[in-house]
């Protein structure tokens, strides 16, 4: 497979456009079409966490998902491939090997930091190290690397020492120059096996989770840390602290509403691969719990502009709302994929 077969897509999100591009393009000799929420969907990479005790610009982390590199592991087994993933100490090193893999023909994912990469709008560039792009390929007179970023709707260009930069970025996340490819063509699995293996392990970082602060428990405990804030002694504290979740819910959890219209597309393609009809009529639940995320989202950021009264206990209790409606559906999805 050549670096000039490769083609573009544009993604909802970084890690799934990156691996269901991977996926088409290393398993597209054995016919296997692979969609963005098929990608997501099959690693198990829906969740939620509330982990107070890890920060991100002094704020607790909130995520609607899996870590980083659940996606990149998490196919390899259902769909029977080995993946080669490297990382180095120095960015020579690093860029040499990168150049070995382009000039073999193939296409790489690289971890990267999105505040580095020129192409990006500059509204865009934060120091957050865990976007992932794919180089298919160097421009021969320049020396530019031709890059695939799955949020980009084109191909985008990147010069050596800029991507140097994004590959070898320090703090939280530091990619460390990794680079990852498939070393085995992936191959279409017994979808009947696959996918209620990967559903019911979504079901169950849900639901069984013992950590308090993930799953629903953790969107519950939210609630109640919302209403704790200081409205009254430091409302800007508040407004950020506000602004930070829904940034992580809409920004971050791209996708919208926290990954969940995503899964939701999963669900959807799901039945049908897996003969399961239960799964697309949970797929519009799913859809609905999307929209009251979204409608959380808007009423927090009316407050946080001053267009509504800052009213914390509301946002609580459609936390608490949110909990209980992520409890019923994940139970009821479990139970569809045992069944």
């Amino acid at each position: 497979m050549t670096a000039n077969t490769f083609i573009h897509q544009q993604a909802s999100h970084c890690e799934s456009g990156v691996m269901s591009a991977l996926v088409r393009h290393y398993g597209q000799l054995r016919g296997l079409p692979f969609s963005e929420p098929m990608a997501f969907g099959l690693a198990s990479t829906l969740a939620f966490a509330y982990l107070p005790f890890i920060r991100i610009y002094s704020l607790p982390l909130v995520s609607y998902r899996m870590p980083p590199k659940t996606i990149i592991r998490g196919l390899q087994k259902p769909l029977g491939f080995r993946m080669r993933t490297e990382t180095f100490r120095r960015p020579e090193d690093g860029a040499r090997r990168l150049d070995e893999l382009l000039d073999a023909g193939k296409v790489v994912g690289l971890q990267v930091s999105v505040f580095w990469l020129p192409f990006m709008p500059r509204d865009f560039r934060f120091h957050f190290n865990a976007h992932n792009l794919l180089a298919y390929g160097r421009d021969a007179a320049s020396g530019d690397y031709l890059l695939s970023d799955p949020v980009m709707e084109e191909l985008v260009r990147c010069a050596p020492a800029d991507l140097a930069k994004a590959r070898f970025a320090r703090g939280m996340l530091a990619p460390k120059g990794l680079l990852y490819y498939p070393e085995t063509a992936p191959r279409e699995p017994d979808w009947n096996k696959v996918i209620p293996a990967a559903i019911k392990k979504t079901a169950r970082v849900m639901l069984h989770t013992p950590l308090p602060l993930i799953g629903v428990k953790g969107i519950a405990w939210v609630g109640r840390a919302f209403q704790r804030l200081p409205v009254a002694t430091d409302p800007q504290a508040s407004k950020l602290y506000m602004g930070h979740l829904v940034r992580m819910q809409e920004e971050i959890g791209t996708g919208g509403g926290g990954f969940r219209f995503m899964y939701a597309a999963f669900l959807e393609e799901a039945a049908s691969l897996a003969r399961r009809p239960a799964l697309a009529e949970l797929a519009g639940e799913l859809t609905e719990i999307g929209d009251y995320w979204r409608e959380f989202a808007l009423a927090a950021a009316r407050m946080i502009r001053d267009r509504d009264p800052l009213d914390v206990g509301r946002l609580a209790e459609l936390l608490r709302a949110q909990a209980a409606r992520e409890k019923a559906f994940f139970t009821a999805l479990g139970k569809a994929a045992r069944s």
